[in-house]
């Protein structure tokens, strides 16, 4: 019963953590529209620039599963206070340094920002009931989808062209406080009734093997993708990741237990969250590159500067992708999460394939970007419902987590195909690429979006459906009644 008295109401507290989530998103994609202001000014080269977004990633998949696991087993405040308050200090690096090195630092540093989202569910199923929890996850989850949109329009808005780009790491540097400020205020601190220790070793050695197996994906492109060192760095990684999977079976308790990849369910939504991720950057980036080119020059392209493409372009499909997000909890609990992805793989569709057969006037650019960030809105609405419907409440954290590093692998599978295939069909170094490189991406996009639909329907088809629509939302309601109970219970005996 004090559990129930001491509940922090979900009107506050879920607007607060869809704001952090905001602020996690924004931290990843500043950077994307600053890469000629930042060689610019700091007289680097590309190669030098992609190592901002490249430690980010790397960053991000090291990280995320280890503050899952600690928001399954200590104080879930504390630890999204922790990885905000890292998030902070290289918000801060960025925001004064001169140097690369040191924003490379900054990078790293803010590439923490990716753990907030699972310690930020697991902080939702502990105090929402279960019949809110699924609209607050669809919100959230939402959030994360369409807020690196957002981070660019800011980004566009703030550094123009001849302007210092150290603004947008002061931007990031205040959000980062007010979510610290936020969290302290609304989300209660309690213990966790989760049992175990932090599998520090397994973290080390699944750390090692996603930085190897990431590495080539980032800087193949460069390297050359036969070279010895990409071809090393694979190679090295899936042996790590293998010894890795193998100490995980063999101990008590692993960092990631293993039937978070082996069980149907659970890695067909790892699978499709990597799939959607991969769409996301082929939406985002892709769009920015091709609106950015000039036409006189390419025979496409709207020659927008970086605000005019964040404002004109970018922006009406963040506003989209923030009404799918709104809207996302009542479809979810409506029609259930898999008939949600069904609809997010539609919107996918139309919207690159519209990209594909229309996009030389600036409104069907527009309208395929709101479709486009819709679906990816609505796809990572959907995750969460799903993979709570199969975990326990003490693996709320990592299940998330899981997922979290499936879709920055997608990102950067997806950032390295397209520069890839930028670069391999331009006809020159440095000259634009042509036309049907662009719609070979978008084509791509579309792919994405519906084989991460089959992906759910694969792995949820041994659901039983509990109403008459045939949706899972009554498996999903008493999955997390059980979770839900099961808090109550400890929290009481406590």
């Amino acid at each position: 019963m004090h559990r129930r008295s001491t509940r922090i109401p979900d009107s506050v507290l879920t607007p607060v953590l869809c704001f952090v989530i905001l602020v996690a998103s924004v931290q990843q994609t500043i950077i994307i529209p600053l890469s000629a202001e930042i060689g610019h000014q700091l007289d680097v080269g590309p190669t030098a620039i992609g190592w901002t977004l490249t430690s980010s990633f790397l960053a991000a998949a090291v990280t995320t599963p280890v503050a899952g696991r600690m928001a399954d087993l200590r104080r879930k405040r504390s630890v999204l206070l922790g990885v905000l308050g890292v998030v902070l200090v290289g918000s801060l690096i960025g925001a004064v340094t001169e140097s690369l090195t040191w924003l490379i630092v900054a990078r790293t540093l803010q590439g923490l920002s990716f753990a907030a989202f699972p310690v930020s569910i697991a902080i939702l199923r502990d105090e929402l009931t279960p019949r809110r929890l699924t609209s607050a996850m669809g919100v959230l989850s939402g959030t994360l989808g369409f807020g690196g949109a957002i981070g660019m329009v800011l980004t566009g808005l703030l550094v123009s062209e001849g302007t210092d780009y150290r603004r947008a790491f002061w931007l990031a540097t205040g959000m980062t406080l007010v979510a610290l400020v936020g969290v302290v205020a609304t989300v209660p601190s309690r213990p966790s009734p989760g049992l175990g220790r932090v599998d520090w070793v397994g973290a080390v050695l699944l750390g090692v093997g996603l930085v190897l197996a990431l590495l080539p994906l980032a800087e193949g492109g460069q390297w050359g993708w036969t070279s010895p060192n990409t071809l090393g760095c694979a190679i090295g990684g899936v042996v790590v990741l293998a010894g890795w999977f193998a100490f995980e079976r063999r101990i008590e308790v692993p960092l990631v237990p293993p039937a978070m990849l082996t069980r149907r369910a659970l890695l067909c939504t790892h699978l499709a969250g990597l799939l959607v991720g991969a769409g996301m950057f082929v939406n985002v980036t892709t769009l920015m590159y091709f609106v950015q080119t000039s036409r006189e020059a390419a025979g496409y392209g709207f020659d927008a500067n970086p605000m005019r493409a964040s404002v004109v372009f970018i922006l009406p499909g963040a506003t989209a992708g923030v009404v799918a997000s709104i809207c996302s909890g009542a479809l979810i609990t409506r029609l259930g999460a898999r008939r949600v992805m069904l609809l997010a793989s539609a919107l996918g569709v139309v919207g690159y394939g519209s990209m594909i057969l229309a996009h030389d006037q600036s409104w069907q650019v527009v309208g395929a970007s709101m479709f486009m960030c819709a679906f990816t809105s609505l796809s990572y609405a959907a995750m969460p419902a799903l993979l709570v419907a199969e975990v326990e409440s003490d693996l709320t954290g990592v299940a998330n987590s899981v997922n979290s590093i499936a879709r920055t692998i997608g990102s950067s599978v997806g950032s390295a195909l397209l520069a890839t295939l930028l670069a391999a069909t331009a006809a020159t170094p440095g000259s634009a690429a042509p036309v049907h490189a662009y719609l070979i991406a978008f084509a791509t996009g579309a792919g994405c979006a519906v084989a991460a639909t089959l992906l759910v329907y694969l792995g949820t088809a041994h659901r039983r459906t509990g109403d008459p629509d045939g949706t899972d939302q009554s498996a999903s309601l008493a999955s997390m009644s059980r979770a839900a109970s099961a808090v109550f219970g400890s929290q009481s005996t406590s």
